[in-house]
């Protein structure tokens, strides 16, 4: 985990910003906001702090949230793209600014529940990772729907190492990624694991050249986005289903989502479309 001085700024409006295409720089200290893709229909969120290798303070992640939440609300965007350096995803949450936390103010303040956000966007969220996604980094990267990888990124939870473990779905999402002998392992050394290693064990879907994978993801955003929202919001539900419910219970939460589709007016243009051999006009109703 990287050590950086967090300071908390007033937030400014982002959506004209937003709008018209232009990175967000004016609105945030800590990240960067653009549209990507052909239609500029993938909202891409670059992590900023390059001095503390992108160290998750408190005012990143809460810039973060509030960029996720206009993307959410906004009805051309059909993906998000969330990455940082080349040099770091995220080397960790901010050290300097939980040193000195009591367990008192942690129970009481809830401390980190705010950073699982990025878990409930309806909307896939793609995690471009290059460079350290270590501690808060590789969990903020397992909050996402994919992960796509550069063939020099480094996974790890190295909490271990600061008498402490990770406090933002470590020990559960890794787990369920890639197993418990490995997540115990990576978990109780706070050994890192590569890129190769993290596709091999089901961390990571692709793993790009460095110079790439933020573009290979925006990709991957683009070609979700032509699909209909409304659905892949459906279908984003019941595969994170998988994760909650047991095999019967996911079953069955799966056929009540399929039986919703056919309440949808773009269930009945694709399946239309398909019957008439041409393109699907989907209207995300």
């Amino acid at each position: 985990a990287m050590i950086g001085k967090a300071m908390l700024v007033p937030l400014c409006p982002i959506r004209q910003y937003l709008r018209r295409g232009y990175s967000a720089g004016p609105a945030f200290q800590y990240i960067l906001v653009e549209r990507k893709g052909q239609h500029h229909n993938v909202g891409l969120i670059r992590l900023n702090r390059p001095k503390a290798l992108n160290a998750l303070c408190d005012g990143l992640m809460t810039e973060l949230n509030q960029a996720l939440d206009t993307f959410e609300e906004d009805p051309n965007i059909g993906a998000i793209v969330i990455t940082g350096s080349e040099k770091a995803f995220a080397a960790g949450a901010d050290i300097k600014e939980m040193q000195n936390r009591t367990f008192q103010e942690c129970y009481r303040g809830n401390f980190l529940s705010h950073w699982n956000h990025v878990s409930f966007v309806k909307k896939p969220v793609i995690a471009a990772v290059n460079g350290y996604a270590l501690g808060g980094g590789c969990e903020l990267a397992m909050m996402c729907d994919i992960i796509y990888a550069g063939e020099k990124a480094q996974f790890g939870q190295p909490e271990i190492l600061l008498g402490t473990i990770p406090g933002a779905g470590g020990t559960q999402r890794l787990t369920r990624a890639v197993g418990k002998s490995l997540a115990m392992e990576m978990v109780l050394s706070g050994d890192r694991i590569s890129a190769q290693e993290a596709q091999q064990a089901g961390l990571v879907s692709k793993v790009h050249p460095v110079d790439s994978v933020v573009d290979q993801a925006i990709i991957c955003g683009e070609k979700i986005s032509r699909n209909s929202k409304l659905i892949v919001s459906i279908a984003k539900e019941a595969v994170s289903g998988a994760f909650e419910l047991s095999l019967a219970e996911g079953n069955r939460l799966e056929k009540r989502l399929f039986h919703s589709t056919f309440a949808t007016d773009d269930r009945k243009e694709g399946m239309t479309a398909f019957v008439e051999k041409r393109k699907a006009n989907f209207t995300d109703k």
